[in-house]
């Protein structure tokens, strides 16, 4: 078993996954994302980005292939040791926000590190500090429910980036969010990954929040590709679809 590159925090050889109905999701995928890199994965709808982020992350097993982490092998482990890796090194915003509804804003945001066992002022300090820079602050005290959903979805993004992951996944981070909305979360999220040190693997259909990467890997019918035409999104009408190399 050849042992990845020093300089990549993460790193994955021929990686394939399969869908329950038996359709194929990931074919052959390799790839490496350096420490601290921020990395695109584009492709169009259904192309395999979400897959090849769960299975890079120990969420779902790959049916053959390796994935490694800081040099060691996440492909061997187990569950619960998947699930503890999830917990303790890795971050996780989903598309769609999904919050505690009987825990206030700062307390949704401040559970990673209060379920890896860290106290409660220094758990609501840290979840504080990046609702504020998010500028969903003021909100700490409601509850889910009494807030939009972009609101909601930027809590999401604070409980995520809270614990100082290792390593974030960001699955369309901003898909909720309007234009004027995403261009702020996404320049905090990468502000907030550069300054801190933070290794983000980020899947998006859309040129522009790709654009905000350090590299960019794309993919179609869960094959990796060079060129990877991507459509045109809502709120970018009128132009012309835009192609993505790598």
């Amino acid at each position: 078993m050849e042992a990845p590159p020093d300089n990549d925090v993460l790193w994955a050889r021929s990686l394939h996954f399969t869908h329950r109905d038996g359709s194929p999701g990931l074919t052959g995928i390799s790839l490496g994302v350096r420490e601290g890199e921020i990395l695109a994965v584009s492709g169009p709808r259904g192309s395999g980005k979400t897959t090849l982020l769960r299975c890079l992350s120990g969420l779902v097993p790959v049916r053959s292939g390796e994935v490694w982490f800081n040099s060691a092998p996440v492909h061997t482990l187990g569950p619960m040791a998947r699930e503890r890796l999830r917990r303790d090194r890795f971050g996780w915003i989903d598309p769609e926000p999904v919050l505690v509804p009987e825990l206030n804003v700062w307390e949704n945001a401040a559970l990673p590190l209060m379920l890896r066992g860290a106290g409660r002022r220094r758990s609501k300090a840290a979840a504080l500090e990046w609702l504020e820079r998010l500028d969903i602050g003021d909100k700490a005290r409601s509850r889910p429910r009494a807030l939009r959903h972009a609101e909601r979805q930027r809590v999401a993004i604070a409980r995520a980036l809270a614990p100082g992951p290792t390593v974030l996944f960001a699955d369309e981070p901003t898909a909720p969010l309007h234009r004027a909305d995403r261009t702020h979360v996404l320049r905090t999220l990468t502000s907030a990954a550069r300054s801190h040190g933070i290794t983000v693997v980020l899947a998006t259909h859309d040129p522009d929040t790709a654009a905000l990467a350090d590299r960019t890997v794309a993919l179609l019918d869960g094959r990796r590709v060079h060129t990877v035409q991507l459509p045109d999104t809502p709120d970018t009408e009128g132009r012309a679809a835009c192609s993505l190399s790598v």
